[in-house]
């Protein structure tokens, strides 16, 4: 009979590897608490993010390999310790917040919101502390379809707490203007208000803050990118050739100012009819992942059309939130999960990785 020490189980689980990160297990300091207790061993793995999309790989792994060394039974416990994937600035606006995730788009009505709500939501699902920033500062959505009413009030510090739901932490301008009435603003204007929230708004300690950007090229990525490391972008498109030509001036933008991008998401890619299971390309088909291959950035997968969507974004629901979430909830939690690894690997590509005495 085997007899299980911390060294033989140290030694397996250097032969399993993160996937996403790259390096083992051990080497990266991601195996806590090891207890060995006969042929029972417990231990904690410690992710970088709590929505890594390889996490039933990793386990799989695990077990595969300290069978063999006669453990019966394996009880794995999963931690997360979100890294910065910016560097910290001595007067950063928002120094709690370890990463700034952009959603973008070149023009309006290819989904932007859509996928910012459902982007901070199923981060928050999988554990994250999360926040999202309305900063469509004249044409805020975002109130609506997280379904979130109210006024902020003051911190005791002075600052404005932002309201919450669905576990994340929201602020939009359209919680301090009356009912229906438009924010008709310069671009200055547009401008403060974005700093304003970034500053003035008590974030606390973030693993993700989620902005929602207006469409198109203006003022307001222009202040975001001068104000705050922004730590990634996620770009949204729709197939149709114009919605293409326009967020290619999006990318091009956000190259010049060096603002890193993480990927395209291709939204209302195809309309799955529930009767019959028939798809129907009605923007057509492949223009995001065409994008993505001749700008040399990652294609990060295809949202379908679902009525869902628009139920739940009228009704303040957001479809990943819903009792029976349908394709387009799975694509965008599959989304999340994505953009977190990308997160990660971000903010360990500086690091070397730490060697765990056993």
């Amino acid at each position: 009979m085997i007899t299980l020490t911390e060294a033989a189980v140290y030694d397996a689980l250097r032969t399993v590897h993160e996937p996403e990160l790259g390096g083992d297990l051990v080497s990266r300091n991601m195996v806590k608490e090891l207890s060995i207790d006969g042929s029972r061993v417990a231990f904690t793995i410690e992710l970088t993010t709590p929505a890594c999309p390889l996490k039933d790989q990793i386990e799989e792994n695990v077990r595969q390999v300290l069978r063999p060394l006669g453990a019966e039974t394996i009880e794995i416990s999963w931690g997360a310790m979100v890294r910065r994937a910016s560097p910290a600035q001595p007067q950063q606006l928002v120094p709690g917040v370890k990463n700034l995730i952009a959603v973008a788009s070149g023009k309006g009505g290819v989904g932007k919101s859509t996928v910012s709500v459902n982007l901070a939501v199923a981060l928050a699902q999988a554990g994250a502390s999360v926040g999202l920033l309305d900063a469509d500062i004249t044409g805020p959505n975002i109130p609506l379809m997280m379904g979130v009413e109210g006024q902020p009030v003051a911190s005791p510090s002075g600052k404005i707490l932002p309201l919450e739901r669905y576990g994340v932490k929201v602020i939009s301008i359209q919680f301090f203007v009356p009912e229906g009435q438009p924010v008709v603003w310069r671009g200055p204007l547009v401008g403060g208000a974005i700093q304003q929230f970034l500053r003035d708004v008590e974030w606390g300690e973030l693993d993700y803050l989620v902005i929602d950007l207006p469409p198109g090229t203006s003022d307001a990525q222009l202040t975001l990118a001068q104000s705050v490391p922004i730590s990634g972008t996620v770009l949204v498109t729709t197939p149709q050739e114009v919605s293409l030509l326009d967020v290619t001036k999006a990318l091009a933008m956000l190259e010049r100012m060096n603002v890193p991008v993480i990927g395209v998401v291709e939204n209302m890619s195809g309309f799955v009819c529930a009767h019959c299971g028939e798809v129907t390309e009605i923007f057509g088909r492949g223009g995001g992942e065409r994008f993505a291959r001749e700008h040399r950035i990652e294609y990060l997968g295809g949202i379908p059309l679902d009525v869902t969507v628009r139920q739940g974004g009228d009704a303040g629901v957001p479809v990943v939130a819903q009792r029976e979430p349908g394709p387009a909830a799975q694509a965008l939690k599959m989304l999340a999960g994505t953009v977190a690894a990308r997160m990660s690997v971000r903010a360990m590509s500086d690091q070397q990785p730490v060697l765990s005495i056993s």
